[in-house]
């Protein structure tokens, strides 16, 4: 397994972001002590983060990597979405502890059901996002008063959110940041299904309506003595994440970006410039040429260091971790 690690130049940006002031109470908690951290790109909006103790996916859609890709071609715009290609999930998905998930679209939602169900992971998402889980067999809560029971509750493999949280772990702890969907179709996402929530009571065959947005997250992961600022589109609300102050930000890099105002100008200026960026949800869900998606992704390292000169902007390979110290 390759290993890409940074290390002097990174530390070096560390010392500088620490003496920097911080307004959010979410950024000032005591850290913990500094451990490496593995972050692993899995395509998409997917990641794996790892501490060597803890791991933790993201957005996992490894059904991006299908070989067989008959079934899951449309006819129509809602035709139903096919099931999880489990031979991916299961070629790169050994362990995962929790599953966050940011919205809950089909290439960010679709995968983390079955994965939940084979290694146990508990997943954090919102309530439509929870119903997704549930049609797909999850165990996922309570749905009247007369099934709760104290001894089962930990046994739930779900933790629905709504955004404010800032939730204490064992091994690490997670702020839950409202957000914003990127806006697409020339800023007319709002005025389609995309943009609603999932019905409860869903049942086999899922379409592609089924797997609405339900409303969007960021999230500060911190762990291992990193603070790791998350996105799962290419849009946020300013004032929610002015103030925090991460080593490490996963931003929405997708060409969608360009329907925000200063889109990498703004989102550097309130994150303080963070040491490291890792663009995400760019690859253009494994339809393109990767010469195509890796020329396209270079306009947003481009924008990032236009606006935050001293951050390093690696772009990701495929399943190859890149460890933080």
């Amino acid at each position: 397994m390759v290993v890409r690690t940074f290390s002097l130049l990174y530390v070096a940006a560390m010392l500088i972001a620490a003496c920097l002031p911080v307004a959010s109470t979410a950024a000032a908690a005591k850290p913990d002590a500094r451990r490496p951290v593995a972050v692993t790109f899995l395509g998409n909006a997917g990641w794996q983060i790892d501490d060597g103790r803890t791991v933790i996916l993201v957005d996992p859609y490894l059904s991006e990597f299908r070989k067989d890709r008959s079934d899951s071609k449309q006819t129509t715009p809602d035709d139903p979405i096919a099931t999880p290609d489990t031979a991916s999930v299961d070629e790169h998905v050994h362990r995962a502890d929790y599953i966050l998930i940011t919205h809950g679209h089909y290439d960010h939602m679709i995968d983390a059901p079955y994965i939940a169900k084979k290694t146990g992971a508990v997943i954090i998402c919102h309530a439509s996002a929870a119903n997704i889980a549930r049609a797909r067999g999850v165990a996922v809560g309570i749905a009247s008063a007369a099934e709760f029971d104290p001894k089962l509750i930990k046994k739930q493999q779900l933790i629905v959110v709504r955004g404010g949280e800032d939730f204490q772990f064992a091994e690490f702890s997670l702020a839950v940041i409202p957000s914003l969907h990127t806006p697409l179709f020339d800023k007319r996402y709002n005025n389609g299904f995309w943009a609603e929530s999932t019905r409860s009571g869903l049942k086999p065959p899922l379409h592609e309506s089924d797997y609405a947005e339900g409303g969007t997250f960021i999230y500060l992961l911190r762990l291992a003595g990193h603070q790791i600022f998350i996105m799962g589109s290419m849009n946020y609300i300013e004032r929610q994440v002015t103030g925090l102050r991460p080593d490490i930000a996963i931003v929405g890099a997708g060409s969608s970006r360009s329907e925000i105002y200063d889109y990498a100008g703004r989102l550097m200026r309130a994150l303080g410039d963070p040491p490291v960026v890792l663009p995400t949800h760019w690859d253009d869900y494994g339809s393109k040429p990767r010469a195509v998606v890796l020329k396209e992704v270079g306009t947003f390292v481009n924008e990032i260091k236009a606006a935050s000169p001293h951050t390093q902007v690696p772009v990701p390979e495929y399943f190859v971790p890149m460890e933080f110290k």
